[in-house]
């Protein structure tokens, strides 16, 4: 389930302002992709106390990978679904729920084998929803997700950036773009197992990046 953090009194009134953050790590809030997108959204909150965030942490509680069974209760109609298929497609609802209303989306992305984790994969096969995020039309598809701006952080042990072995930065610029997200930020934390020194470089240039974002 997703947390929540920022001023509880908040909760009861008018939110002006909405951060979804996600993890992806397998380290959960100790993985380095995860502690950048923290000290992001903090820096955000310190900013403006006002923000109210949601939080999905999926290395702690990740999303079921989409399946027939999954994919059957999501397309059934509501009046039509089992108990289960009602637990799986609110579950699927919720997710886009935390998508629509937020204004910008934070991911904290770490590379496993060239691509992203299998866990956000899974969320992005939920949230895309036909009729809901996206729409078919006659000049071809286009994303309902519009005026979203969206930050990603990603961490990785070696160096990919502008090469043919990032495939992250291509695939989720393209699925953002694919659901209305248009206004996409990177921020790249690479050479994290090529040595201390190259590490330390690496948290650096991630750190001076983000403080870049945050005074803009």
């Amino acid at each position: 389930m997703p947390s929540f953090y920022s001023n509880p009194t908040l909760f009861e009134e008018i939110v002006m302002k909405q951060i979804l953050h996600i993890d992806s790590s397998l380290f959960s809030d100790k993985g380095v992709s995860s502690t950048l997108a923290g000290d992001y959204v903090a820096g955000l909150m310190e900013r403006d106390p006002e923000l109210r965030v949601v939080h999905r942490d999926l290395g702690r509680d990740p999303v079921p990978h989409l399946d027939a069974i999954r994919l059957g209760a999501i397309s059934t109609p509501e009046a039509g679904r089992t108990p289960e298929q009602a637990r799986i497609a609110e579950e699927a609802e919720a997710m886009i729920r935390e998508i629509q209303e937020a204004d910008l989306l934070v991911v904290g992305v770490p590379m496993y084998n060239f691509g992203i984790p299998s866990v956000l994969k899974s969320w992005f096969d939920h949230v895309a929803r036909a009729g809901v995020t996206f729409r078919y039309t006659a000049e071809g598809p286009e994303g309902l997700l519009e005026g979203k701006r969206a930050v990603i952080v990603t961490s990785r042990g070696g160096l990919h950036r502008g090469q043919p072995t990032d495939t992250q930065t291509g695939y989720l610029t393209t699925i953002l773009g694919f659901v209305g997200i248009t206004d996409v930020e990177f921020v790249y934390a690479e050479g994290l197992n090529l040595g201390e020194e190259a590490r330390a470089s690496a948290l650096d240039s991630a750190k001076k990046d983000i403080e870049r974002l945050l005074a803009a």
